[in-house]
């Protein structure tokens, strides 16, 4: 669908422009669509099967039926330097040194940018009447499948119908 291929790169371009924590940008985007969309939902069932972790499947029937996926994330996000502690740390710690869902630690600044730049590229879809929904469940997957280059990454499924597929669950 033409409308959907213009609305995500149009998501993409917001979250690449939304303002980042002292202008530097650790923030990755990627859109999914077509056969990898089916591939990903299947994955996502099997994960929370695997983990015994609840609404993977629920996340996985929603993707199953998007036109699109577009994932938002940070990479290699050098922390601030702040030393703010708003990380849990009261120094700026080592990035990446725990493996888990994502890895972490992460600097909050720099997950306050996938923030913003998460709320800039749903704005442009919901400005577009395009239906929507941030979900953690896709971004676990998509990462755990190699889908994207991300440490922390969230999904966004995207549909064109009568009535959001992403509410009333």
């Amino acid at each position: 669908m033409e409308g959907i291929d213009i609305v995500s790169a149009l998501m993409e371009v917001a979250a690449r422009t939304a303002p980042k924590a002292a202008g530097k940008d650790f923030v990755v985007i990627k859109t999914l669509k077509g056969d990898v969309l089916k591939d990903l939902a299947d994955k996502m069932v099997q994960f929370g099967l695997r983990t015994g972790k609840n609404n993977f499947d629920r996340g996985g029937k929603n993707v199953a039926h998007s036109q699109a996926v577009v994932l938002i994330g940070i990479n290699d996000a050098a922390p601030l330097g702040l030393n703010c502690g708003a990380c849990g740390f009261l120094k700026c710690p080592k990035i990446n040194t725990v493996e888990g869902e994502f890895k972490g630690p992460q600097c909050a600044h720099r997950l306050e940018d996938m923030g913003i730049a998460l709320g800039s590229a749903v704005k442009t879809a919901g400005m577009m009447n395009v239906d929507n929904r941030i979900m953690y469940r896709v971004g676990v997957v998509a990462r755990e499948m190699g889908l994207i280059d991300a440490d922390v990454v969230m999904g966004v499924p995207l549909s064109v119908t009568g009535k959001s597929i992403y509410f009333d669950r």
